[in-house]
């Protein structure tokens, strides 16, 4: 034969270096979970107990930036009053944000 067969050698401490590759990518999960997926758990948290909590007389915006007071609430649907004698039925869970008491005489 010509040609010989080569085998690949095989690397002395394959332990620590298989560690010590996988480090960055440990680190960066851990950072993604730190910086992007814990604080947008904490906001869904804190929007389900917004949620939760509505009860007639609040004044809210939706999500399509229709500002109201809540004049009925039930399981899956508000009702909020826009205007006078003018109600709208929307979904709980496009009411974005809840808003102080008295805000819609200044607006």
């Amino acid at each position: 034969m010509i040609i010989s067969s080569a085998y690949a050698q095989s690397i002395g401490g394959g332990d620590i270096q298989s560690w010590t590759s996988f480090l960055p990518i440990v680190l960066m999960f851990v950072l993604l979970y730190f910086m992007m997926i814990r604080p947008q758990m904490k906001r869904q948290k804190e929007l389900k107990t917004m949620l939760d909590a509505l009860q007639k007389g609040d004044e809210v915006i939706t999500s399509g930036g229709v500002l109201g007071r809540i004049s009925k609430v039930s399981e899956g649907y508000v009702s909020l009053e826009i205007a006078a004698n003018t109600e709208v039925q929307v979904q709980k869970s496009a009411v974005q944000t809840l808003l102080p008491k008295g805000t819609l005489k200044n607006i």
